[in-house]
């Protein structure tokens, strides 16, 4: 696990099922359909049940870089924020803003819901193949610079699948802020 505190808050790196965590919101890997599919996305629509699918139906798809929100039926989060990250097409497909514009799409909706606390998967690194350190840098890079200009966040959780996908997110983490300027330093755990 890693820990540090930007913009008085608590970003936070660790492996765990994201289904699990206990947040104002979870945010889902989603398909452009909202409708579930495998990965992060079947697991939290198993979990929370029919009232998600209920939502995503009346909602009717979410573009590319885009986030909706809805209930998390049976999830101990209060909301699921589905993200629909891009699939990667070798980085020259426009990838990289895409992957950008869904973790900023999903914070903004935390904070116009006035949610304390999201926790995040890695989107787009299963089955839509982003190269997981590449995403790692993008996920990070779009969470600090929103936590730095200013959030009514106290908690964002990144919850990785794997040590190697852990890993990743901590090196990124660990680049980002040595890399910029005024940055607290990362706190081991």
């Amino acid at each position: 696990m890693r820990e540090t505190t930007i913009g008085g808050c608590r970003l936070q790196l660790r492996l765990g099922d994201i289904t699990r965590v206990s947040a104002d919101a979870i945010v889902n890997a989603a398909n452009s359909s909202l409708l579930g599919g495998g990965g992060v996305d079947g697991a939290i629509h198993a979990a929370g049940g029919p009232a998600i699918l209920a939502e995503c139906r009346r909602i009717g798809g979410c573009p590319t870089g885009e986030a909706r929100i809805t209930t998390a039926g049976m999830l101990p989060a209060r909301y699921v924020i589905h993200a629909v990250g891009p699939i990667w097409r070798g980085g020259s497909h426009g990838e990289p803003a895409l992957l950008a514009s869904a973790y900023r799409s999903s914070l903004r909706l935390a904070e116009e819901h006035h949610l304390q606390s999201i926790a995040f998967p890695s989107i787009s690194t299963g089955a839509y193949g982003y190269p997981i350190d590449k995403a790692a840098q993008i996920a990070l890079g779009t969470v600090i610079e929103h936590l730095r200009g200013g959030s009514g966040l106290r908690e964002v959780q990144c919850i990785l699948f794997s040590p190697s996908a852990l890993a990743s997110y901590e090196a990124a983490l660990d680049d980002l802020m040595t890399s910029t300027c005024c940055a607290a330093p990362p706190n081991g755990s």
